[in-house]
């Protein structure tokens, strides 16, 4: 039997909310998440005994259902006790954040309202929320009044619409409408950087039609660290044609950053559009201990970061912040439908000033967890961060199994398994089995990467939750799947 109520309308049959069932089934959520919240400090990031129910997920399509309250409980039994972790405080792979208290419960009440949050004339609550959190961002940062900016699903998609907005400059300066008439026929857009690049920036210019292969890398080193000088001769052989620089806030296998504030001034001499891809390194701004590693970032002209990283808020948030805001709606605005209004209309909103179009308030998080917690509250987070980088790579320097293979300026540690006699080459391999018995094992999660030629771990310390505890188990666990992965030399 359908599991929909129906009631006759004028003789035609309406589908009907339970409300009751939707209540109870909220319930059946709240009841999970204290256990589930309860339990992070101490579950295993992933718990390779519990993969066999997953199957309970799958099976053909339902005919008629079998209703809110037994599908919201197999759900919840299988995601409780499959789900990776990663809001824990032991989830040290790619540079992942937790979600604040705030933040979470905001983002069931995102959930909740349901706001489309395309424009002010969709839902004022959701617009009015985006402006004043993107202020507060623009504020928290550090960044001048007039700057404004989008929420976006991620960093990727923050790259995208700051490379949109310069794409579109860069378009104005060649004397074409590269909003209107797209890119063909004209030069490829120089695009600059050092050897520090993210692919989520080449995604985005994949995406924008330049080719991710338009990116010129200068680096110094096989780490790379930009060469400034090469840069610069690039930027004079351009004979002042414009150029796009992208200078990155925090490289992803060793924290490292950019000489931001040397690159902003390349771009003042020679006329450049500077973009900062500062996905959690935007962050360093907080703290005066690392705010210097930013110094510059108000001179750029685009900057794209992530909510979920650092500042902790679900899954998916990003945001761009664009020195002249106005390129914005330029940039991403939909001309041509008539019931739709425009990005200058009262009624025009974010979903002209970015890339998506129907969106969910995902301001309603950063509103949250900004008001809840403050500057203060996210500059000691930050600075206990930093914190528990040094002491993780106190632990790294003297056990003599493990080898830092970098200095340690933000939230990152890269180091790898190491012992005498050993070749490179089975280095390699023994840490690439380090890494995967990680990720099998489960009780940290951590993965690999390959820095300067060499393959190695590189944790980083984002999440709220984390303690000296935790990085005191990662560091065991490691020497542990070390030893009992360690190669035998003949």
């Amino acid at each position: 039997m359908p599991f929909f109520n129906v009631r006759e309308a004028g003789g035609m049959a309406d589908p009907l909310h339970d409300e009751a069932a939707t209540v109870a089934a909220l319930a059946q959520v709240g009841a999970a998440a204290g256990p589930y919240l309860g339990s992070l400090a101490d579950r295993p990031v992933h718990d390779p005994a519990a993969a066999g129910k997953l199957a309970g997920l799958t099976g053909p399509l339902p005919e008629d259902g079998e209703g809110t309250a037994e599908a919201v409980r197999r759900l919840l039994d299988i995601g409780t006790a499959t789900a990776t972790a990663s809001s824990g405080p032991r989830f040290f792979h790619f540079v992942t954040g937790g979600a604040t208290p705030a933040a979470l419960a905001a983002d069931w009440a995102a959930s909740l309202l349901d706001q489309n949050s395309f424009a002010r004339v969709s839902s004022p609550f959701a617009h009015e929320t985006e402006t004043v959190a993107l202020d507060w961002l623009r504020d928290l940062f550090g960044l001048p009044a007039g700057w404004g900016g989008a929420l976006v699903a991620g960093a990727t998609f923050a790259n995208f619409t700051s490379l949109g907005c310069a794409t579109q400059w860069w378009g104005e300066r060649q004397g074409a409408d590269t909003v209107r008439d797209g890119l063909s026929g004209l030069p490829r857009m120089p695009v600059l950087s050092g050897g520090y690049v993210h692919a989520s920036a080449r995604k985005a210019l994949q995406m924008l039609g330049h080719g991710r292969a338009a990116v010129e890398v200068f680096s110094r080193d096989d780490v790379g660290r930009v060469d400034l000088d090469a840069l610069e001769a690039r930027l004079a052989g351009l004979a002042g044609a414009p150029a796009v620089i992208i200078a990155n806030a925090g490289e992803v296998n060793a924290g490292d950053f950019d000489p931001v504030d040397a690159l902003a001034g390349l771009a003042e001499r020679y006329g450049a559009w500077l973009h900062v891809d500062g996905a959690f390194g935007l962050f360093a701004a907080l703290s005066p201990r690392s705010a210097p590693l930013v110094r510059g970032i108000d001179r750029a002209h685009s900057i794209a970061a992530d909510g979920h990283k650092w500042l902790n808020v679900p899954y998916e948030s990003g945001f761009a912040l664009i020195r002249e805001p106005a390129r914005l709606g330029t940039a991403f605005g939909m001309p041509g439908a008539a019931y739709l209004p425009g990005p200058q209309d009262p009624g025009g909103g974010y979903g002209l000033y970015g890339p998506e179009s129907s969106r969910r308030a995902r301001s309603l998080p950063i509103w949250a967890t900004l008001a809840a917690y403050g500057r203060q509250g996210y500059r000691a987070m930050v600075e206990r961060h930093l914190d528990l980088a040094q002491h993780l790579a106190a632990r790294v320097d003297e056990a003599p199994e493990l080898e830092r293979l970098a200095e340690v300026p933000l939230c990152i540690v890269c180091f790898r398994v190491s012992a005498p006699g050993v070749p490179e080459e089975e280095l390699d391999r023994w840490n690439r089995a380090v890494g995967e018995a990680l990720i099998t094992d489960g009780r940290v999660f951590c993965g690999t990467t390959v820095y300067g030629g060499r393959v190695a771990l590189r944790p980083a310390i984002v999440n709220w939750r984390t303690t000296e505890t935790d990085i005191d188990l990662f560091v065991d666990v490691v020497r542990e799947l070390a030893a009992r992965t360690r190669p035998q030399l003949p």
